[in-house]
C-alpha cells in the first residue's frame, strides 16, 4: 500500500490546533509529511508547550489519517516546540517579586477568596515567600480570614521613601483596603479612585522578596481587573469555579478575558471548588450537590490545565471565619488537598516561565479591549 502525500495534507486541513483560527496546514504548523509505503511521518511545529495540547494534536492527526486515508496507516507525529524569544517586559513590575498570580472568578460566591487564602498559607508552609494583595475593593475579606481585621500597616522608610509595611500573618504578607476602613464602613468609590488605591498598595508598599504574590481579584470581569493588568505584568491567572452550569458560564468568560489579544495573560488553570460534599460521620461518601466535574470538563473544553478540586467542607468555612485558614491544619485530608493544589499551581507557573515570554502590562485606550464594542 502506497499512501498519497497530497491526500494526507488535505485530510490534515480538517484539524485546527487549540488557540489558532486556521487549520494546521494553512497555519504552517505542518512543516512536512513523509510517506514510506504504509508509514506516515508528520512533522509538526507548535508554539503552545502544554503537554495535553500536544497529546491532543498527536491523537487528532493519527485518528484523521486512519479515518480518512487508511486504517492500516502507521502514523508517527514528530512535534517540535518553537517559542518566541523572551522580550523585555513592558510595564512596571515590582522589584523582588518573582511571580504575580491573579486569582479570579467569573461570579461571586464560589469561594475564590477562601482558595486564595489557603493557597497562600500552603505555599508559605512549603517554604515559599508569599504575599497576598486583596484587590476585592468592595468586599475585602483577607483581614478576616487571616485574623488581622484590626491591624493597620505601619510606615517604613526604604531608600529615602515612605512605604507601607504589609501585615504579616501565618507567614504571609497581606495588604487590603480593609486595613484602611472600619469593618462597618462601606467602600463607595468610583473606578479611578479604586484604581489609585490599588496602585498605592502595589507600588508604595515594602513587599520585600517574594516568590509569589497572589492577587485576590473581585468577581466578574471589569474595571478593577483592567486596572491591575494595566499596572503590572501578571505572570498567570487562576480561575475558580463551582461545578454548576451557572458558575461555569461565568468562569468561561473569565478565561476569555485573560485570553483576549489586548490582555494576553496566560491562564495557569481552573480550580473546581465545592466539588462534592462529604459528611464528617461518613468520610467515604461523596455527594455532588452542585454537579459533578463541571469545572474539570470546562478546563478540557477550553484546553487549559485542571489544577484540582476542593470539597465542600464545613471546617473550611469555619476556619476562614475564625481567621485561621483550614490549610494550616496538620495531618488532615484538607491539608493534603491544598498541598496538591499548591503543587499544581507551582508546576504550571514553572512551565509557563520556561516556555512562554514574560507577560506585558496591557495598554488600553478608551474603547480598546472591550470586545462588546464594535467600531463603526
Amino acid at each position: 500500500m502506497k499512501l498519497d502525500r497530497k491526500e494526507i495534507l488535505k485530510a490534515l486541513e480538517t484539524i485546527t490546533l487549540a488557540g489558532e483560527g486556521k487549520n494546521m496546514v494553512e497555519s504552517g504548523a505542518v512543516r512536512n509529511v513523509l510517506t514510506f509505503g504504509d508509514e506516515v511521518v508528520v512533522e509538526l511545529v507548535m508554539h503552545n508547550p502544554a503537554m495535553h495540547i500536544r497529546k491532543r494534536a498527536e491523537a487528532d492527526i493519527i485518528k484523521t489519517i486512519q479515518d480518512k486515508i487508511s486504517q492500516e496507516a502507521k502514523v508517527k507525529v514528530n512535534i517540535k516546540l518553537e517559542t518566541p524569544e523572551k522580550p523585555e517586559i513592558k510595564g512596571k513590575g515590582i522589584p523582588g517579586i518573582s511571580n504575580v498570580i491573579a486569582v479570579s472568578s467569573g461570579k461571586g460566591g464560589v469561594g475564590k477568596s477562601t482558595i486564595t487564602a489557603n493557597l497562600a498559607v500552603t505555599l508559605a508552609k512549603m517554604g515559599f515567600k508569599v504575599g497576598v494583595l486583596d484587590a476585592d475593593i468592595y468586599g475585602p475579606s483577607m483581614p478576616i480570614m487571616f485574623d488581622v481585621e484590626r491591624e493597620r500597616p505601619i510606615s517604613v522608610e526604604i531608600d529615602g521613601k515612605s512605604k507601607m509595611k504589609p501585615i504579616l500573618s501565618y507567614g504571609v504578607q497581606i495588604l487590603s483596603i480593609g486595613f484602611f476602613t472600619t469593618p462597618e464602613q462601606a467602600v463607595i468609590w468610583r473606578g479611578p479612585m479604586a484604581s489609585k488605591a490599588l496602585n498605592q498598595m502595589i507600588f508604595d508598599a515594602d513587599w520585600g522578596e517574594l516568590d509569589f504574590m497572589l492577587i485576590d481579584l473581585p468577581p466578574g470581569t471589569g474595571d478593577i481587573h483592567l486596572s491591575i493588568m494595566q499596572s503590572l505584568p501578571i505572570t498567570g491567572a487562576v480561575v475558580v469555579s463551582t461545578p454548576q452550569a451557572v458558575a461555569l458560564a461565568d468562569a468561561k468568560k473569565g478565561v476569555a478575558m485573560f485570553r483576549q489579544d489586548s490582555i494576553n495573560v496566560p491562564v495557569l488553570g481552573i480550580i473546581e471548588n465545592m466539588a462534592y460534599f462529604t459528611p464528617e460521620e461518613l468520610p467515604d461518601n461523596k455527594y455532588y450537590i452542585f454537579g459533578k466535574e463541571g469545572a474539570r470538563n470546562l478546563a478540557e473544553d477550553l484546553d487549559v490545565p485542571f489544577l484540582g478540586e476542593m470539597p465542600l467542607v464545613q471546617s473550611i468555612r469555619e476556619a476562614g471565619d475564625y481567621g485561621r485558614p483550614a490549610a494550616l491544619q496538620t495531618a488532615t485530608p484538607l491539608e493534603t488537598a491544598f498541598e496538591e493544589l499548591a503543587r499544581s499551581v507551582v508546576q504550571e507557573t514553572v512551565s509557563r516561565n520556561d516556555n512562554l515570554p514574560p507577560t506585558e502590562a496591557i495598554k488600553i485606550t478608551t474603547m480598546a479591549g472591550c470586545s462588546a464594542v464594535k467600531k463603526k
